[in-house]
């Protein structure tokens, strides 16, 4: 039900051109849909930004209090056990981490750097997220996907020569392409991948991170617009959180994550009137009950050792100040 108010209603802004922000959660049970000209003041957003940013007087501080290795473990093995019995080959496995910070949201929002930033609050939800990682871009009948996958850190000694040339990195890597390209097949024609494996750099407050990134593009018939909704739900949740085969995988997750994902790991972007962007929301931070939670997680394969994942899980926990 939930599902067909969001198309409907992405429908019927993009026919009318409207530009518009929408924000969707990772299972599609709860949305914001609004007009740029009509948001409240207590919803922000920047997409597709490098803007400079001002230093914060306070001391940079942040607490991590996570889910425990040995917790983190038993969903692990979970996990490859699916994977043995030939039921999924990769899983996104996330999970919240309680923090403590001097910060508000509002700082941190205001201070971060990112490409993709969201500040959403109402009645019910209270978050901010700082996403790396560009979901869908449609320009000129094509529409475009960037599946991030493998993460290392910049300090290591030839950092990116070996997060491109780690088999367990290239599989996932290839295995989340793969998916998005079927996935594209579904709402458009001529699939093609652009760009395989290319490295950025992000800043990951205390150090520095390399996030490997595929582009993945396909074509769209002239009136696109018209079925922003269609093409939106039929590929959600993204496959680079969710794991392949997506269906499957899903309902593993949800059985094994033990918690609500809710607006994470869901997507935010905006509609001009002639172009969309979106990004995964993914580096994410929500207050319930005054308490802070930062989500994070990272893709589970045959060749993942353990201890590798859960570090990647807390290194994906910072504050790009």
């Amino acid at each position: 039900m939930t599902k067909q108010l969001i198309k409907d209603k992405l429908n019927k802004f993009g026919s009318l051109k409207e530009p518009f922000l929408f924000v969707l959660s990772y299972n599609l049970d709860k949305f914001y849909i609004e007009k740029l000209s009509s948001l409240p003041l207590d919803i922000k957003f920047q997409i597709n930004e490098n803007q400079e940013i001002s230093k914060m007087t306070k001391k940079v501080d942040l607490e991590k209090f996570p889910i425990s290795f040995l917790e983190y473990k038993k969903k692990f093995d979970i996990l490859q056990e699916e994977i043995k019995n030939g039921n999924s080959y990769l899983l996104n496995l996330t999970a919240k981490t309680e923090i403590k910070t001097s910060y508000s949201l509002d700082e941190i929002y205001e201070n971060t750097k990112s490409k993709f930033k969201l500040r959403f609050k109402n009645k019910n939800d209270n978050f901010i997220c700082f996403s790396p990682e560009r979901f869908v871009q449609i320009k000129d009948n094509k529409i475009s996907t960037y599946p991030m996958k493998g993460t290392i850190d910049a300090t290591i000694k030839d950092a990116k020569q070996k997060i491109l040339a780690n088999k367990k990195e290239m599989a996932e890597h290839t295995m989340v392409v793969d998916l998005l390209r079927n996935d594209l097949g579904i709402i458009g024609s001529k699939v093609r991948v652009e760009n395989f494996r290319y490295v950025d750099k992000i800043n990951a407050g205390d150090k520095e991170l390399l996030q490997v990134s595929s582009k993945i593009s396909a074509s769209l018939e002239n009136n696109w617009h018209e079925k922003l909704g269609d093409i939106l739900t039929s590929i959600l949740p993204a496959g680079s959180i969710t794991g392949t085969p997506k269906k499957k995988t899903i309902e593993i997750l949800e059985k094994v994550e033990d918690y609500e994902r809710d607006f994470y790991t869901g997507i935010f972007g905006i509609f001009d009137g002639k172009n969309l962007d979106s990004c995964v929301m993914i580096r994410f931070i929500e207050e319930k009950e005054s308490q802070l939670y930062y989500k994070s997680g990272g893709g589970i394969t045959c060749d993942s050792e353990a201890s590798l994942e859960y570090e990647e899980l807390l290194d994906k926990v910072y504050l790009p100040l």
